[in-house]
């Protein structure tokens, strides 16, 4: 069974979410970022943290990929041109989105105050807003890397309700559909409850 290490609420509902897509059991360790209980197996501090029989894995990218890859679910099988197209998109969602997203976290919390700069917030508005319509436009299926829920999908979701939190408008009929159809799905649900 794996053992999951990290608050529902940050980065970690990612990988819970991926495991209740994929039916897989799992025990949870809601420990904080920072806390003692993370830096004993991820020096950094930061969540979520993985571990499966006495091995650790970091970073959700890291961690849903090789889940769905170990469980064949959530993926196109590697070295197929739909895998590229969804590495494509997943290594979209977190170099536009995602990283745009920490800054602006970063310059309103996680920093310490002396080293926040929050005029920057406006420019990342504007980028992320960019960042949405490049998303939109590659969007092809009902699924944001063609037609079937993969990890990207995971991703960019959790993006979304991010942006949603942070007060990053998605200025995108589509992607706000698409995320209402997303967190309808049973899965997101029950990881949802776990964020309660």
């Amino acid at each position: 069974m794996y053992k999951v290490i990290g608050k529902p609420m940050t980065r970690t509902f990612r990988v819970l979410w991926a495991l209740e897509e994929l039916g897989v059991p799992y025990a949870l360790d809601p420990a904080s970022p920072q806390s003692d209980a993370v830096r004993a197996y991820n020096p950094s501090g930061k969540v979520p943290v993985l571990l499966e029989d006495g091995e650790i894995i970091t970073d959700s990218v890291a961690i849903i990929t090789y889940l769905a890859d170990k469980h064949g679910g959530l993926t196109a099988p590697t070295g197929s041109l739909a895998r590229a197209k969804q590495d494509a998109i997943t290594n979209m969602v977190i170099d536009e989105m995602d990283a745009l997203l920490w800054t602006a976290a970063r310059h309103s919390f996680a920093l310490p105050e002396e080293h926040r700069v929050p005029e920057i917030k406006p420019s990342l508005r504007w980028e992320f807003g960019r960042s949405v319509a490049r998303i939109e436009g590659r969007m092809t299926g009902d699924f944001v890397a063609g037609d079937s829920f993969t990890i990207a999908d995971i991703l960019l979701t959790h993006c979304l309700n991010w942006a949603r939190g942070a007060k990053f408008d998605v200025n995108s009929e589509r992607l706000v559909s698409y995320g209402k159809r997303m967190r309808a799905r049973p899965a997101f649900q029950r990881t949802a409850s776990l964020a309660k």
